[in-house]
């Protein structure tokens, strides 16, 4: 018999250890191919750990509540192999917890900020996280929340009054800071928001997440040498197109149509177009990725953003891209992506006019070269030329604005390319159906 050891995968470069949620098969228990065995959770993304190999479970190592690192092994499992000496135990990672190797989490405080490259915070000195919190307590709450319920002198039964936001209703960050600010209890000296009543100035201390922010941000500013291009755009059409379908797509579908899968279509024809603006620098190379995998900046609920990754883009109709755009949404909104929802981009697209912006420079997503802020849509006098003769007329434009990595995008294509996603929303086919 051989022996499958189940270890913790690497969930991203910032993320060393995960909290067991939930045991989904107990010692004794046959396991199949992919299947379950355990669910976890960081601060932000609960996600569950399936096995590669069919067996039996003959150990679990760690209980519900207990944080566990990366690369722990989390249980054995019995398999049918042949040997079952040491050199015959299989160490491999499971395959289907995707890692955050490109996008960790993806969470920014301003619009244009959707770009998370990755940093390595392994080595930080993360706070020590004890609590006053009982550990038997019937719900969980991670090792974040309990920090912070410790430092704020929550009891157990403030904390369990809290209405969750989160999966299976957990109290998430947002929550309990909520709870704090809305002076539900006594905020200590070393708070992390000072009181609004105080005359002093606010001082808000900036949080583990911020502070990865600051490194995200200035490490693609040290790799890319960002450089921008804009192009003003004749959306009158689309916004016609769009009005004459909503309706029909709601009432047939149950859903919206927005403008950013329309958006993201024209991006996906200009990178066939374009295909070194899908591509990323690996060692001095330029790799051009095969998949076109768009990321999407969404806003959540407490203002952060958070970027799912539509894989495969290319593949999809315009009805398919409208059904994955709002799925991913939605999720996002009810923080319930998984892992591999929000990594593997190779483009990506914020749509700063939901804001209110006319226009964005927004910074690039390592280690993509490219990511385009879309602008709120205005209605403009413009001249308008005929055979008779120019006129002023009433129009709908929004401004397309492109940063790209001067590196190995010189300014003539990544105009071009901007200018090429200008073409396509104006040229829209207004008698395609959807």
């Amino acid at each position: 018999m051989g022996k499958y050891l189940l270890k913790l995968p690497k969930m991203g470069e910032s993320i060393a250890e995960a909290t067991i949620t939930k045991w989904l098969k107990d010692v004794g228990d046959f396991v199949e191919i992919d299947e379950s065995l355990v669910e976890i959770a960081t601060d932000k993304v609960d996600s569950d750990v399936p096995s590669e190999f069919k067996g039996k479970l003959i150990k679990k190592n760690f209980e519900v509540n207990d944080i566990v690192k990366v690369g722990e092994v989390i249980a054995e499992i019995e398999t049918d192999g042949e040997d079952s000496n040491e050199s015959a135990i299989i160490l491999k990672e499971s395959k289907n917890v995707k890692v955050f190797d490109e996008v960790v989490e993806n969470i920014v405080n301003e619009p244009d900020l959707t770009d998370i490259p990755s940093v390595d915070l392994l080595n930080t000195n993360e706070p020590e996280v004890i609590s006053n919190i009982d550990l038997k307590s019937d719900k969980f709450y991670s090792p974040l929340v309990r920090n912070i319920a410790k430092k704020e002198n929550i009891s157990q039964q403030e904390l369990d009054s809290i209405s969750g936001s989160g999966k299976d209703g957990r109290v998430t960050k947002q929550d309990i800071l909520n709870y704090l600010s809305s002076g539900s209890t006594s905020v200590s000296d070393n708070n992390l928001i000072d009181s609004e009543s105080s005359n002093s100035d606010q001082i808000i201390e900036i949080d583990r997440m911020g502070k990865i922010i600051f490194d995200h941000m200035t490490n693609s500013k040290k790799i890319s040498a960002h450089v921008q291009s804009f192009v003003e755009v004749d959306v009158t059409n689309l916004w016609d197109w769009r009005e004459k379908y909503k309706n029909s797509f709601l009432a047939k579908e149950g859903q919206k149509l927005t403008f950013t899968p329309l958006f993201i279509n024209a991006v996906i024809k200009s990178l066939k177009d374009y295909p070194i603006l899908n591509s990323s620098v690996v060692d001095e190379k330029i790799v051009v990725k095969r998949s076109i995998n768009i990321g999407m900046a969404t806003a959540v609920e407490n203002g952060n953003l958070i970027v799912p990754v539509i894989k495969n883009a290319d593949h999809l109709n315009l009805k398919g891209l409208t059904l994955a755009v709002n799925d991913l949404s939605n999720r996002a909104r009810s923080k319930s992506l998984k892992p591999e929802e929000i990594s593997e981009g190779t483009y990506t697209v914020t749509n700063v006019g939901n804001f209110g912006s006319i226009m964005g420079t927004p910074i690039i997503n390592q280690p993509q070269v490219g990511i385009i802020a879309i602008g709120v849509i205005r209605k403009v006098p413009s001249v308008i030329e005929t055979d008779k003769g120019d006129f002023i007329g009433i129009r709908k434009k929004l401004i397309l604005s492109h940063s790209y990595d001067h590196r190995i995008i010189n300014g003539s294509v990544g105009g071009m390319f901007v200018k090429r996603v200008a073409d396509y929303l104006e040229d829209w086919d207004m008698n395609q159906t959807i």
